[in-house]
């Protein structure tokens, strides 16, 4: 079974940098897309950035500018990927969750979660 497998989470003032990462536990597993969700207290989970094996990248309104979402590769799948967030704001507290699919058939992956949380 696939795991994602994510570091990089932790406590930084308003105005940090912190970088998330995410790999596949196997090295052979290629997906489709890969990206962050995210999940503060009492909100639902939402979407901060995807990137596909295309190199196609999608962002949040909220962290455009300031998120930026890499790949470790060019191949034809995507293993491994990073979210380097620059500029934090304490509404960036949250868990992040990293995401991926594979087709076909369409099936999804989810990471145990990182807590960041920005101090003001």
């Amino acid at each position: 079974q696939v795991q994602l497998v994510e570091s990089g989470g932790g406590l930084v003032q308003a105005g940090g940098s912190l970088t998330l990462s995410c790999a596949a536990s196997q090295t052979n597993v290629g997906f489709n897309a890969m990206g962050w969700y995210r999940q503060a207290p009492g909100k639902q989970r939402e979407l901060v950035a995807t990137l596909t094996r295309y190199s196609v990248t999608n962002y949040a309104d909220s962290v455009k500018g300031r998120f930026t979402i890499s790949r470790d590769n060019a191949k034809n799948t995507v293993n491994t990927v990073y979210l380097q967030m620059n500029s934090l704001k304490p509404e960036d507290t949250a868990v992040y969750f990293c995401y991926a699919n594979r087709i076909p058939p369409y099936s999804e992956y989810w990471g145990q979660g990182t807590q960041v949380t920005v101090s003001s």
